[in-house]
């Protein structure tokens, strides 16, 4: 009986015994996808299988995450070879937006070929950024034009957009934009949406861009090539944003911030600590969020304890990011789509 009550007592010590705890990157292997004459600052997976993108010189195309088979086309309308910086998806559709104007957005249409569903002309149009709270629900920003900034929602799965009136959005600053570095300043979880702007404010809105309020950060945006770049959130309450200032990309004073609260207060973090300016941050799935990597030209840095302290794993140049899983993501930049593996 003792012996019986002795080999329980053994499985109950192993049974509680938690599983060995994830070690962190220390390097990344990175495989070459697509090279091309092409610069990629747009990328987004449309499921598990397929990566979208979307690029300079009207390139657009798709990357089949398993074989690393690339299709691409080019998009043109009229005598224009758009550029595109925004990317986004539907488990029906493909999106992509151009910066000038025209802006112009395109979704995937019948035979093939893309459908333009909105257009914008006018001084000061530039679109910066897309993403979709939904199959139905999604959202654009673009610059400041006549005193607000520019965004536009749709209701109807991107069949139709509605830019919304300047009476319907907090005031805006002149020359208040969102900087179109890698498809990364708005972030949606659940019905919320955080906008991060070239003035270090964010938009922020609990209601799916019903009502809309601006949240202050302290990150760096005295001129006009400093403030957020790029900002990902974990959850509905757990944030970080990166940016600083390209033409001075070792400067890392006031370029990282973070949020606990959904935004009502933002920390400074890592502050003059590595890295400096980068284009684009994202959160390591399945990482509680304590797991981050930032890339830009300057390279790739990860961070193992929620952006506290960061280590430089790739002299890598990349614009973008996004994750496939919790060790693989795929990344692209200037002339190039790469997939990375983290161990």
């Amino acid at each position: 009986m003792r012996s019986i009550l002795s080999i329980f007592a053994v499985l109950l010590l192993f049974s509680c015994v938690e599983a060995p705890k994830k070690q962190p990157f220390q390097s990344v292997d990175i495989t070459p996808v697509f090279e091309d004459s092409v610069s990629i600052r747009a990328i987004t997976f449309l499921d598990n299988r397929t990566l979208a993108f979307a690029g300079s010189n009207g390139v657009y195309g798709t990357v089949d995450v398993n074989s690393l088979q690339v299709r691409s086309n080019i998009q043109t309308y009229d005598s224009i070879t758009p550029s595109f910086r925004a990317v986004g998806g539907t488990t029906q559709d493909f999106f992509m937006l151009s910066v000038e104007s025209p802006a112009l957005l395109f979704k995937t249409g019948d035979q093939g070929r893309m459908e333009l569903v909105y257009t914008e002309e006018g001084e000061g149009v530039f679109y910066d950024s897309l993403a979709f709270w939904n199959d139905t629900e999604g959202i654009a920003v673009g610059d400041t034009v006549d005193g607000c900034l520019s965004i536009i929602i749709t209701r109807d799965g991107g069949n139709s957009w509605t830019k919304i009136p300047c009476s319907d959005l907090p005031t805006g600053i002149e020359g208040e934009g969102a900087f179109a570095a890698s498809n990364s300043n708005i972030a949606v979880q659940g019905g919320k949406v955080w906008i991060g702007t070239t003035e270090g404010r964010i938009y922020f809105s609990d209601d799916k861009a019903a009502t809309w309020q601006i949240q202050k950060t302290p990150i760096i945006s005295e001129l006009p090539t400093q403030g957020i770049y790029s900002m990902d959130f974990y959850d509905e309450n757990l944030g970080f944003a990166i940016g600083g200032d390209y033409t001075q990309p070792e400067s890392n004073k006031a370029n990282k911030i973070k949020t606990m609260d959904g935004g009502k207060t933002w920390q400074l973090i890592a502050d003059g600590q590595e890295p400096g300016y980068k284009s684009c941050v994202q959160f390591v799935p399945n990482s509680d969020g304590d797991e981050l990597v930032a890339v830009g030209f300057t390279g790739i840095s990860y961070s193992h304890n929620g952006g506290t302290s960061w280590k430089h794993i790739s002299d890598a140049s990349f614009y973008t990011l996004r994750f496939l899983n919790d060790s693989i993501a795929f990344a692209a930049g200037k002339d190039r789509i790469a997939k990375l593996v983290f161990e």
